[in-house]
């Protein structure tokens, strides 16, 4: 589960009441891994409250300040006995940079193979994919060397994302990241909204959408002939907006309709035509 940032903690918390179903509930085990957050104890409290409120049987902090952190048998223990995990927010390149390659990462990927729900949000949510957003400016065109990307975790292959989307206008950027990485397929998370992974598709709950573009068939793109900061000229990059309740194919890069609108328009046109032959 990616999430966009800004998610609901305090009313109905859509978004963290599925994690925690997800997780099983009322026997949910989850281990919040504050290491993006330079506030530690301060925001694993928060979640540690939210989680309690939402009915998990139990919540416990993994604190990695260190390397060394991630190399401690004990952290894996706590791993080990989750069934959810959940990064919180910060800067995703701590992530990355202090768990890469250890004993903690290791035991994540286990977890996460064996069927253990891995959400994050903001840099959490940043740093699942294989390619990972760094740095870059928003409200901008996408330009040549726009963003820095480094390597993300591989929770979600073949992406890159990126979080407080609309609210912070980074379409410019994920642009410039997709044509900088065009194997890579770029999701854009609105902040109080999740795209729910399971196997080769997502579905997106939440009051925003996740915005996908798809420069796999992008027919031009003058990344080679232009200098650092100059304007990038791109041309067939397709783009899918994806609200509440609709889905996405990963590997067919294509969003999955819902009958449920199609159902929708229809009665209200059965409902229009009888309130006419009424009247």
């Amino acid at each position: 589960m990616a999430i966009g940032g800004g998610e609901d903690k305090e009313n109905d918390c859509l978004i963290l009441k599925e994690f925690v179903r997800l997780a099983g509930g009322a026997k949910a085990n989850i281990a919040v891994i504050t290491t993006a957050t330079d506030l530690p104890a301060e925001v694993g409290n928060e979640y540690h409250e939210v989680f309690k409120k939402l009915g998990a049987k139990e919540t416990f902090a993994v604190q990695v300040a260190t390397r060394s952190d991630a190399m401690q048998l004990q952290c894996c223990k706590l791993i080990e006995k989750a069934s959810g995990i959940f990064f919180t927010g910060g800067d995703q390149l701590h992530i990355t940079s202090l768990m890469g390659g250890t004993e903690l990462q290791k035991a994540i990927l286990k977890s996460y193979e064996n069927g253990v729900i891995v959400a994050g949000t903001s840099a959490g949510a940043a740093v699942m994919g294989n390619s990972m957003i760094i740095s870059g400016e928003s409200d901008e065109n996408p330009r040549m060397g726009g963003v820095e990307i480094a390597a993300g975790t591989d929770f979600i292959v073949g992406c890159i994302i990126d979080t407080h989307f609309s609210q912070r206008g980074r379409h410019g950027r994920l642009l410039a990241a997709v044509a900088h990485h065009p194997q890579d397929v770029g999701f854009g998370i609105d902040e109080n909204t999740a795209m729910v992974v399971d196997k080769h598709k997502f579905k997106v709950i939440g009051e925003g959408s996740v915005t996908v573009i798809d420069g796999s068939m992008m027919s031009y793109s003058d990344i080679p002939y232009v200098t650092r900061g100059q304007s990038i000229a791109l041309a067939d990059v397709k783009i899918h907006v994806i609200p509440n309740d609709y889905e996405f194919h990963l590997t067919k890069r294509q969003m999955i309709v819902p009958k449920r609108p199609k159902q929708k328009a229809k009665a209200a046109n059965e409902s229009g035509k009888k309130n006419k032959s009424k009247g």
